[in-house]
């Protein structure tokens, strides 16, 4: 996912995304226990992902706050 797709998003896509990824983490964090994790890199990836989301999503906030 890259930075420029995530901006384009709003507030309730961004949580909504979010919470996606956050599933899909607990997955890999499952999969990787029990042995089953093939794409080790996912878990990186989505990691930043989140990252990234939770940025964006934190700057809009202040945009809007910034505003008022």
């Amino acid at each position: 996912m890259k930075a420029a797709d995530v901006r384009a998003m709003t507030p309730d896509q961004l949580s909504d995304e979010l919470l996606k990824l956050k599933k899909e983490q607990f997955n890999l964090r499952f999969q990787r226990a029990t042995g089953q994790l093939e794409n080790t890199g996912r878990v990186r990836a989505v990691r930043r992902d989140i990252a990234r989301i939770k940025t964006v999503a934190q700057q809009k906030r202040a945009a809007t706050q910034k505003d008022k």
